[in-house]
């Protein structure tokens, strides 16, 4: 099974989707005895591909958040110890 063959959601994938496409439509009935399966392992290696881009995109994106994120806290917590020594003085 493979994800809709939406062409704007898989960009990578654009030419081999067609080309998929056009088979079934080319081979109606063939497509159920293996006409286009060497397209659809194709198109099954390149959906893993750009699945791998994304996941390492996402990945550094989180790293990245996480590290601001723990920045900000660590500025926060400064900020609110300067505050509590004020007050106490």
């Amino acid at each position: 099974m493979h994800p809709p063959l939406t062409l704007h959601k898989h960009p990578m994938c654009a030419e081999i989707i067609e080309e998929f496409q056009k088979c079934h439509i080319d081979h109606p009935i063939g497509k159920f005895f293996g006409d286009c399966t060497n397209l659809k392992i194709k198109l099954d290696r390149c959906f893993r591909e750009e699945k791998a881009i994304k996941r390492k995109a996402n990945f550094e994106q989180s790293k990245n958040l996480k590290e601001r994120l723990k920045a900000f806290r660590k500025e926060t917590a400064e900020v609110s110890t300067e505050e509590n020594n004020f007050v106490q003085s």
